[in-house]
């Protein structure tokens, strides 16, 4: 479970970011839709491009909730790709375990998707995962270890209960929540993936660095 500082930082940063990163934060952006700080309701100067573009990386990097290391790492490997290397990145963090965990609505939020995979609760194919940036591949199962599936936050999950804070499953994903499972039937899309970024200043700042 979260803690009430780790709530204020989400919540903060998200103001910050301009991009809901918790159900929480999405409360407090509705009601104060406004950076942060005594000077967050008046109009700022405008920003430098370099500004601009950190700050879009920053929004992607926390919506997935990763260090900066995994991103350029996970970015390096997007510009080698074939493809356009913005949707290539989307795609390939949208691929990782704690990732489609949350998708599938077996957790509330990045942070309980990645704790439950680390706790060792989630299967792939059958196999205990504990990393949350293992790379799903297209036909792969995710699934909620048997014995962890009776406990209250799988219970809650199977019932839809993360349903009101989470976007509609996306196509890329075959879900049966009452049985705690899911299937990534192919890779994700771009235009698929419910994150909110702008892809190709992302791409601007790994390029400039």
């Amino acid at each position: 479970m979260a803690t009430k500082s780790q709530d204020r930082r989400k919540v903060r940063l998200s103001r910050a970011l301009g991009v809901a990163l918790t159900p929480k934060a999405a409360r407090y952006l509705e009601k104060r839709p406004y950076a942060p700080g005594e000077h967050g309701r008046t109009k700022r100067k405008a920003d430098s491009d370099y500004a601009v573009r950190l700050r879009e990386k920053q929004r992607l990097r926390e919506q997935y909730g990763i260090r900066e290391k995994q991103m350029r790492n996970t970015f390096n490997e997007a510009r080698r790709t074939q493809g356009l290397t913005g949707e290539n990145l989307v795609e390939l963090l949208e691929m990782r375990l704690d990732a489609l965990v949350l998708r599938s609505g077996f957790a509330r939020t990045t942070a309980q998707a990645r704790q439950l995979v680390v706790h060792r609760h989630i299967l792939v194919d059958g196999q205990t995962v504990d990393r949350p940036s293992f790379r799903v591949k297209p036909g792969q199962t995710i699934h909620v270890k048997a014995k962890s599936e009776g406990t209250e936050p799988f219970q809650v999950a199977a019932a839809g209960g993360h349903a009101d804070v989470l976007p509609p499953v996306p196509g890329y994903l075959n879900v049966e929540l009452d049985k705690l499972q899911a299937q990534l039937v192919r890779r994700p899309k771009r235009a698929e993936v419910p994150v909110v970024c702008d892809v190709q200043l992302v791409v601007e700042y790994y390029a400039a660095r």
